[in-house]
């Protein structure tokens, strides 16, 4: 039976009318993915950067998100072409690519996308979900539009090249990350500091004149709503695992006397 595919996430942000908010997911867990799916927020990121995913997890997850109205971003760990021959074969239609400081390392996120002779994606389109098993007609000739790929600013060198890469083509979106680039300014853990808040706001402006979607990673309200006047067409505003940690710790707070370490504590 012919299968069609779903819109894709840069489809989404041409259509959308207003930014689209959404969270990270990053416990590995299927259950936690489809609660946080059911949520109604605009986009989900399932994150393998700094999260316990493999393939086998990414792939539950797919599956336990698909159907609910949300669309799913994934990060791999790394700018690899075999991890996103990987990613793309599971039925990741959405990716969002760590650690991009250069036209280059956007030209081979793009490329490993793109089957060839337009790219170096290896075709295995009959073994994969992707295609739906060749259920998905045409899949070979389609891929490239089913698939969006928005790259990840996070250093004074991605910062400065920034108007380059939003020319690459294939790129769809850039997406801002405030912690490494903090890091990548000297100033370690300090997110909000003003020059960090700059150079993003200078990244939503590149996005801006060029005529495609920047997002940021903000959790603080404010700094999201400042960002969301400077531009952002799309951000996330809050993580399972930390709404888990802040709410176990209200929890404790509420209920647990201060002096108290609990039964059996060691640390």
């Amino acid at each position: 039976m012919p299968l069609p595919l779903g819109e894709s996430f840069r489809e989404a942000l041409a259509a959308a009318d207003r930014p689209l908010a959404g969270m990270w997911v990053c416990s590995g867990s299927p259950l936690v993915a489809e609660i946080c799916a059911g949520a109604g927020l605009d986009w989900l990121l399932v994150d393998a950067e700094h999260s316990p995913n493999g393939l086998e997890s990414i792939l539950a997850q797919l599956q336990a998100i698909h159907g609910y109205p949300v669309h799913t971003l994934v990060r791999p760990p790394v700018n690899d072409t075999v991890l996103i021959k990987q990613y793309l074969d599971l039925g990741v239609q959405n990716l969002l690519i760590p650690m991009v400081h250069s036209v280059a390392d956007a030209e081979a996120a793009v490329a490993a996308t793109r089957y060839p002779p337009e790219g170096v994606r290896g075709v295995g389109s009959a073994l994969a979900r992707a295609a739906r098993w060749n259920r998905v007609p045409e899949y070979l000739a389609r891929a490239a539009s089913t698939i969006s790929v928005t790259v990840q600013i996070e250093s004074v060198a991605a910062v400065d090249a920034v108007a380059d890469i939003l020319a690459v083509d294939g790129v769809d979106a850039i997406f801002v990350g405030p912690s490494d680039l903090a890091a990548s300014l000297g100033l370690l853990g300090q997110q909000e500091h003003p020059d960090v808040v700059a150079a993003v706001e200078r990244c939503l402006a590149a996005a801006t004149r060029a005529g495609k979607p920047a997002g940021v990673n903000a959790f603080t309200p404010s700094v999201a709503r400042r960002y969301l006047d400077g531009g952002a067409g799309f951000i996330l505003v809050g993580a399972d695992v930390a709404l888990l940690a802040r709410g176990s710790e209200a929890l404790a707070a509420a209920f647990v006397p201060a002096s108290d370490d609990g039964p059996g504590a060691s640390y």
